[in-house]
């Protein structure tokens, strides 16, 4: 192609840059039109006299090769949505006020847009779908920003058992074992290893038998609070028969028996779970959490309801705390438990931790706490 066919291809391709720009640009105000419309003509201006005085031909050449009319690729709008409340908020079948109850989205928590309509936005956040009022919610680059800092990533195995080691190597000792759809707090994923936070500690799992997604706490139906409410009653019914007819076995004066000692069982537990290889300090900082959280008034008003509310603890969920809870949690886990019911706390009123390096707070051990 002669320069002068050159320069005329490329005039031609800077003009259909612009038509396209200013069609796009009629949808934006005037005011912003006319800029982009104004601003796309000087360049294409720019680019015909730099072509035609200052490009030798093989310079030319790239220039016309790079000026091409490609569609432009829209950012796809975020789906997620972020609670914006200091405690709670009420999620509704319909977008009324008035409409029936379907359920409670907490602080902090998650899920995604469904439909929007006159400041409303019905959401699916776990189990829960329902519409809640624009104004205590957080949207796009609000909503991404809050997500990173309070989400996990989360490892699920998917075999039957899992090995963890103490290092990323099939030669390493084995730390322990994960039971098919046990779910951990997954650290890095290292390509053939995945390490994962085990018991407080870092373990590694093969990347090949488990699935990493990063994960948010969501909200709860009325039906799973309900069902959670009914099934604290009948532990506690439980817990006071049992009371009983231990106190009638007694021979002699062992001590008063605690009429709370299936939450310290409890409680010991989860702690041991979240942080049974930490210091005794970081024992009691979990227990803390838990405690400040049944204070605040944003979670359940029971030590199993915020131990077993939905999307909150991982080991309470995948059944670990049980297993623990029924062979008895080890002595420190058991004496920062009941710390803590006694009102210990050495975070302040800290609701929240995870593995240190990704939040400002106080760092105790492996983990941060705010």
């Amino acid at each position: 192609m002669k320069r002068g066919n050159k320069v005329l291809h490329l005039a031609m391709l800077t003009i259909a840059v612009v038509i396209a720009m200013g069609m796009k640009s009629s949808m934006q105000t005037d005011a912003v039109a006319v800029s982009n419309l104004l601003g796309s003509l000087n360049m294409g201006a720019a680019i015909l006299i730099d072509a035609d005085i200052t490009l030798n031909d093989e310079e030319l050449d790239k220039v016309v090769e790079k000026v091409t009319l490609e569609p432009t690729e829209e950012k796809e709008e975020s789906k997620l949505i972020m609670a914006n409340v200091k405690e709670s908020m009420n999620i509704r079948a319909e977008a009324d006020e008035d409409s029936e109850k379907v359920g409670m989205l907490y602080k902090d928590c998650g899920g995604e847009i469904v439909e929007r309509a006159n400041g409303w936005t019905k959401i699916k956040s776990g189990d829960l779908v329902g519409w809640a009022k624009d104004e205590y919610l957080l949207f796009g680059d609000d909503a991404e920003k809050l997500a990173g800092e309070v989400g996990n990533l989360v490892a699920k195995v998917d075999t039957e058992t899992l090995r963890v080691r103490t290092d990323a190597s099939e030669t390493a000792d084995t730390a322990g074992l994960l039971a098919v759809n046990d779910e951990v707090i997954a650290l890095e994923n290292k390509g053939d290893w995945v390490s994962i936070d085990f018991d407080g500690q870092t373990g590694y799992v093969d990347a090949n038998y488990v699935k990493v997604d990063f994960k948010i706490d969501h909200g709860e139906t009325m039906k799973t609070i309900n069902d959670r409410a009914a099934e604290i009653e009948a532990r506690k019914a439980k817990a006071a028969e049992e009371k009983a007819k231990v106190s009638e076995s007694m021979t002699e004066n062992r001590g008063a028996v605690s009429a709370d000692i299936s939450d310290a069982a409890l409680l010991a537990a989860l702690i041991q779970c979240e942080a049974g290889g930490e210091s005794y300090e970081g024992q009691l900082a979990v227990g803390a959490v838990v405690i400040n959280r049944l204070r605040s008034g944003a979670y359940p008003s029971s030590i199993q309801g915020v131990i077993y509310a939905s999307g909150q603890f991982t080991p309470a969920l995948n059944g670990k705390v049980d297993m623990v809870a029924a062979r008895g949690a080890k002595a420190s886990c058991q004496q920062a438990a009941i710390e803590a019911l006694n009102g210990a706390s050495n975070v302040g009123t800290a609701t929240h931790f995870k593995r240190s390096g990704s939040h400002d707070g106080y760092v105790i051990g492996n983990h941060v706490f705010w």
